[in-house]
């Protein structure tokens, strides 16, 4: 059975077939965020810290870090910028975390700091990133995310999105990477663009599974993208994909409805034992006036089994 470990210092997160949807807490990333991106650039991380404190208590499993803020050199600036962040989230929870970056210096700055075994977001079938980033993936003994794009861009045809996602799987296995360590990223599109999204991504994600043995991840909202009430379009998107054998996903786990979805898919496909984490969570459950879904009362154990074990490597 595929299992991918992702641990910090102290906690271990297993993405798998037989284990509770991971959810990747998408919130620390200043993309499209102009206000957080500007504070990052002062050294302001009042946000930041908000942000990792309110995504672990709303149940996310491991948290997204990625300090991509608009810059001309991001060679130069990102990589000590995405160390300050790193360092930052780290004193404020033991959750393990995702290195998240296009920048190679970034990715191999934050692996010489994280604590434990993160995930690498992420790797594409270019050839050049390939070469860049498989060889860190090795030597740091890390997950990571494999993109299902190449040198020709994006393709419409998720056939050969698969064969960009097997080419990384075999060239990730020359430098003796194991399949178990990829998590591919199939390549959500937006459904109000192309009407066959969803049912592209569906069978993707199970090719992926049978085929390769990989485990699988999105960026959920990318499905809504453009759309009115785009989160009821999410919450519904969650239950299809996780059916379909999709294993984790990039989202914020502070929206109420989508964390919902999640959980529940987990208890019908029998990855919540007894109920135990519904019942956690929505023990004290009542809806607000109108009849819609309030939060539910913090809950930290959704997305992922976390143990004690030893994390596999330091700081």
């Amino acid at each position: 059975m595929t299992r991918t470990i992702v641990a910090s210092a102290t906690k271990e997160v297993i993405i798998g077939f037989d284990q509770p949807f991971c959810v990747i807490g998408e919130r620390i990333n200043p993309t499209g965020r102009k206000k957080l991106a500007a504070e990052m650039q002062a050294g302001n991380f009042d946000t930041v810290k908000a942000d990792v404190l309110a995504q672990v208590a709303a149940g996310a499993a491991i948290l997204d870090i990625n300090a991509g803020v608009t810059a001309v050199d991001p060679n130069l600036t990102e990589p000590p910028l995405m160390v300050q962040t790193l360092q930052i989230v780290q004193e404020l929870t033991d959750t393990p975390l995702t290195i998240d970056s296009s920048v190679t210096a970034a990715i191999e700055a934050g692996l010489k700091v994280v604590k434990g075994r993160p995930l690498v977001n992420s790797v594409t079938g270019e050839e050049e990133k390939l070469e860049a980033i498989l060889p860190l993936i090795k030597k740091y003994d890390v997950p990571v995310v494999a993109i299902s794009n190449d040198e020709t861009g994006i393709s419409m045809d998720p056939d050969v999105r698969f064969e960009v996602a097997k080419k990384i799987v075999q060239r990730a296995a020359d430098f003796g990477i194991k399949p178990h360590d990829i998590v591919v990223d199939p390549l959500v599109m937006p459904i109000g663009a192309l009407g066959d999204a969803g049912l592209q991504v569906f069978a993707l994600v199970r090719r992926l599974r049978e085929e390769l043995g990989v485990n699988t991840i999105c960026g959920l909202s990318n499905v809504s993208f453009g759309l009115p009430h785009r989160h009821g379009i999410n919450a519904a998107f969650i239950p299809m994909v996780i059916a379909s054998g999709m294993t984790s996903a990039i989202m914020n786990p502070c929206r109420p409805a989508e964390m919902e979805a999640v959980r529940a898919a987990n208890v019908l496909r029998g990855t919540d034992a007894n109920c135990a984490n519904w019942i956690s969570t929505y023990r004290d459950y009542k809806p607000d006036a109108s009849g819609a879904a309030a939060a539910p009362a913090p809950a930290g154990k959704s997305g992922g089994r976390r143990g004690g074990r030893a994390a596999r490597r330091g700081a």
